[in-house]
């Protein structure tokens, strides 16, 4: 394991490295993997995510990870939290599992339970939230099942593919965490 944050069962977090950006970059330029993405709707460059990588490491509302499996230390997603709010406690998750050979074994469900301890176990965060595209069914499943409710939708908020979507917001309290760990 190279430099181990968080440590998950077959996954462990690391900070992104400015070695990562290439990898970064052939990722979010992937319509396939950014189709479940926000912010990605323009090509990006080697010189974006070495400022997104730089930025995130000197961030104080920003906590962003690398996701790599630890049996062989390949880096295959991000994941993080944003607009981190000390004072009321609550901050939004991200990820994205962008080596599209490892989508369908879990990794990402695992991340996003061992982002959601880190949030409410370490930050002692009261709210984690997020929204997801009404089409992202393995995003829906895994969230549900780490524990995150559904809380309304956005109606015909995103437009993909020739026609608009619902946004689904979701969110995950920390007393629902404590419940999920005990049951």
């Amino acid at each position: 394991m190279k430099n181990p944050f968080l440590i998950g069962t077959h996954i462990y977090f690391r900070a992104l490295e400015r070695e990562d950006a290439p990898l970064l970059v052939a990722w979010v330029n992937d319509p396939e993997v950014t189709r479940t993405l926000e912010l990605f709707y323009r090509p990006r460059n080697l010189q974006a995510e070495l400022e997104f990588i730089d930025a995130m490491n000197k961030s104080e509302q920003d906590v962003v990870f690398a996701i790599v499996v630890k049996e062989t230390d390949a880096l295959i997603g991000v994941t993080g939290l944003h607009r981190i709010n000390f004072k009321e406690r609550h901050a939004v998750f991200s990820i994205f599992i962008g080596e599209k050979s490892e989508w369908g074994k879990g990794y990402g469900t695992e991340a996003t339970a061992l982002m959601a301890g880190y949030a409410f176990d370490i930050l002692n965060l009261n709210r984690v939230s997020l929204q997801v595209y009404e089409y992202n069914d393995r995003g829906i499943k895994a969230y549900e099942k780490v524990g995150f409710v559904r809380e309304g939708v956005l109606r015909q908020e995103h437009y993909y593919a020739g026609r608009y979507w619902d946004t689904i917001a979701m969110a995950m309290l920390k007393e629902e965490w404590e419940a999920k760990k005990r049951s």
